[in-house]
């Protein structure tokens, strides 16, 4: 019996499970969500590697030979100028997703230091702020970025400025309402007891403590952001010729697509994908960072 103080300091209790080691446990688990990262690493990778996977040039022209159907020389077939439509995907596929990563980047910069001000500030600041958004919420956004390209040209800065302009408003509102929960737990008058700076508690405890809800709504925003970049370049308000987006790719085989539906086909098949792809890592990111998972399983 005496020995067994020292047989339970020799066996401590193993250590709890961090939050986010618990998320990603749960992550790999969801097989749906380890294979959209699967197939976005794929995708991102064989965009990344253009140039070594197709040996055509994205604004290589052959009129000569047109639009052909897929064959062992151009596996997805060539478009009504006899480029490489394989070579444009792979290339429209990082436009796509320079769009949809940085717009976003945008869009959360915009929203997260919105929101986590407006909810740490409280009271009439809170109320004007959200008010503000409000009013925003009521103008017809898709208006206002076709009216900043028309104005302002055409470029992919401004195309990544104005979308990203435009799409933060719910993620202030998510931040913001994470910060209104947490700015009086414990840990936050502690450090204002202390007399940290608002800033310092804002990036270093705040903000940090809000980042699960963050991720989440950023993984879903980069699908709607690559929506409205397809969107705007069905317009022709998008990239320009000869460069390539899976929207433009969309559109020029949505103008042919009677007499060669391979060049709707491939792109819309991508695209799809992508989105698909995007929107099951959210679902998943979401389910591993529910609060009320974390307490489920810490019970059993």
């Amino acid at each position: 019996m005496a020995d067994a103080p020292f047989a339970s300091s020799r066996n401590p209790a193993p250590a709890a499970r961090s939050p986010w080691r618990q998320a990603g446990r749960r992550l790999r688990e969801n097989r749906m969500a380890l294979a959209a990262v699967l197939i976005l690493a794929l995708l991102g990778l064989a965009a990344a590697l253009a140039p070594w996977i197709s040996p055509h040039e994205y604004f290589q022209q052959d009129l000569d030979k047109g639009a052909t159907p897929p064959s062992r020389e151009h596996w997805l077939g060539t478009d009504i100028l006899g480029r490489d439509l394989l070579t444009r995907v792979l290339h429209g596929g990082r436009i796509s997703f320079m769009v949809g990563l940085c717009a976003t980047a945008v869009s959360l910069g915009i929203g997260v230091i919105y929101g986590a001000l407006s909810g740490y500030a409280g009271g009439k600041t809170d109320s004007v702020m959200m008010r503000t958004v409000d009013i925003l919420y009521s103008l017809p956004f898709t208006v206002f970025v076709i009216l900043l390209m028309v104005f302002f040209g055409r470029s992919l800065l401004l195309l990544f400025l104005a979308i990203g302009a435009v799409e933060w408003l719910t993620m202030a509102r998510i931040v913001r309402g994470q910060v209104l929960s947490l700015r009086h737990q414990t840990f936050i008058e502690a450090a204002q007891v202390l007399g940290l700076p608002r800033r310092r508690i804002l990036l270093r405890h705040l903000i940090p403590n809000a980042m699960g809800p963050i991720i989440v709504y950023t993984t879903l925003t980069i699908p709607s952001v690559m929506l409205l970049e397809a969107f705007l370049s069905f317009l022709g308000l998008g990239v320009q010729p000869p460069m390539s987006s899976w929207g433009l790719l969309i559109k020029e085989g949505a103008e042919t697509m009677e007499y060669y539906p391979w060049l709707l086909i491939f792109p819309g098949l991508i695209f799809a994908l992508t989105l698909f792809c995007l929107n099951f890592l959210g679902d998943g990111l979401r389910d591993a960072l529910d609060p009320r998972a974390n307490r489920g399983s810490s019970g059993s």
